[in-house]
């Protein structure tokens, strides 16, 4: 029977291809036009001299829908909102923190007019990092808030209390949801009316997930008119509407949504919730080389691009082998910097213990059981090379910018095609080669293939382990069994 294909919208069907191949599809700095020569004198101090491709078509759209100043579109037309679908690696955020710190750069009065929305506490420091960085001398603000501060503190970064009222001392907000609902709901004088850019970065992870209402309350407070407090009406926003006399006489700021993900979701019902304006959308193209050296574009179904340099493995194994074959791989194999990942933090701990107690493998585990500055350290001497093999769960390292991952193990075959993704896209980042192997149970084997199958992936090749590799292992691995029964007891 025949998959009913749902209607997708014409800006979904017919997207603004950006080509894949990363390190062939460079393009110089200086050639993407309109960047202000501040920026320009930033990305080279920071050695970045040339774009990805999905930045150099990006940036540019999003300057281009802010050129005649941040209070307008374009001949004041509104602004269309942007999705953008590109691999992990690609070089997402500079995309973005490029434009809107260019766009900010001449505003008088601190307001809130960027708003970074993150799942996690790690992606949203690593994205504030970058917006330091350029808007380094500046003047203008930039403000985390992901609950590792008190609440109190934050409220004393983001507004300061006035005679005349409230003042905000942030620009640019870089936050995950929870904390930011509850900014938007408890703090006094924190004010989202002068709202120009809404970044949604793993925006199918936010709409998935409980996050939904974090961001229809943003925009219930970007534009709450400020006639209650009775000041300010000239820039009072009302709901994009049809246009009428009264809706054009007063200058408005757009309110413009740029979304970010490495799997966007073709679900056009979730996409409605989001409520997007005439969207634009970018993404990757999934370009073959043919023998002749010709290029072919594949079939658009691969709805998920996987980065270039990667190489997928499958290991058919049973339930008793699988930790024998992760040590293995390090001990035999030689693998260096692994990041492994399980499905429950439960696993990932007691996996972690077990190859502690084997011994021989410098191991962390990696998850949200840690406290914030201990992740930061075990990822440092990850990156460093101390740490060898790094097991995780995909909460933790969802998004995460690990340098140098080798290999990723899922030791744990993921159960949908996304974690699929999300996991393996933690090696090969811009256009580095990497390795991914899945340790795959027998009975796992055939769902597993046809996932990869259904999402266009037929780049998996099986590597069996014969039984007589592991038997060196057995004796060590049962003694280390029975010394953590010990210490869990």
């Amino acid at each position: 029977s025949r998959q009913v294909q749902p209607f997708l919208p014409l800006w979904l069907a017919e997207p603004r291809r950006v080509q894949k191949r990363i390190r062939d599809n460079l393009c110089p700095v200086r050639d993407v036009p309109g960047i202000h020569p501040r920026l320009l004198k930033k990305l080279h101090m920071n050695g970045i001299d040339s774009f990805f491709p999905v930045q150099a078509e990006v940036i540019p759209a999003i300057l281009q829908s802010a050129s005649s100043g941040y209070l307008l579109g374009r001949g004041g037309y509104r602004p269309k909102d942007i999705c953008v679908s590109a691999p992990t690696g690609s070089g997402k955020t500079l995309s973005f923190v490029i434009p809107i710190v260019q766009v900010l750069l001449d505003r008088v009065v601190c307001h809130v007019r960027a708003l970074v929305v993150l799942p996690t506490k790690e992606l949203a420091q690593q994205v504030s990092k970058v917006f330091n960085i350029y808007t380094d001398g500046t003047g203008l603000k930039v403000v985390l808030i992901t609950g590792q501060k008190s609440f109190a503190k934050e409220q004393e970064m983001l507004v300061k209390k006035k005679v005349t009222g409230y003042c905000s001392l942030a620009d640019i907000v870089v936050a995950t949801p929870g904390r930011l609902t509850d900014h938007i709901n408890q703090t006094p004088g924190f004010n989202l009316t002068q709202l120009r850019f809404l970044i949604v970065d793993e925006a199918d992870r936010m709409i998935d997930d409980m996050h939904q209402n974090c961001l229809n309350q943003i925009v219930k407070a970007a534009f709450q008119g400020e006639n209650d407090s009775g000041s300010n009406m000239l820039f009072q926003r009302t709901k994009p509407g049809p246009l009428t006399a009264a809706s054009s006489c007063s200058p408005q700021i757009p309110l413009q949504k740029l979304l970010f993900s490495a799997t966007l979701t073709q679900d056009p019902e979730k996409l409605q919730q989001l409520d997007l304006f005439q969207p634009r959308l970018f993404t990757s193209v999934y370009s073959e080389k043919n023998r002749d050296g010709t290029e072919t574009e594949q079939d658009t179904n691969n709805k998920y691009t996987l980065p270039e340099g990667l190489s997928q493995c499958y290991v058919p194994c049973d339930l008793n082998s699988k930790p024998l074959l992760l040590l293995y791989f390090m001990l035999k194999m030689k693998f260096t910097r692994v990041l492994c990942f399980t499905n429950s933090r439960e696993a990932s701990h007691r996996l972690f213990l077990l190859v502690q107690a084997f011994g021989g493998v410098t191991v962390a585990e990696f998850s949200s059981r840690l406290p914030p500055n201990e992740r930061k350290r075990t990822m440092k001497e990850f990156e460093q090379g101390k740490i060898q093999l790094l097991i995780s769960t995909d909460a933790t390292a969802r998004g995460i910018d690990v340098k140098g991952v080798n290999y990723v193990i899922n030791y744990d075959a993921p159960q949908f095609i996304r974690t699929y993704i999300h996991r393996v896209g933690r090696t090969a980042r811009a256009g580095e080669a990497g390795v991914a192997f899945s340790l795959v149970l027998r009975i796992q084997e055939r769902r597993f293939l046809r996932m990869l199958r259904d999402a266009g992936i037929q780049d998996i090749k099986k590597h069996p382990v014969k039984g007589n590799s592991l038997k060196p292992l057995v004796q060590q691995y049962e003694g280390a069994l029975c010394k953590l029964e010990k210490t869990v007891k």
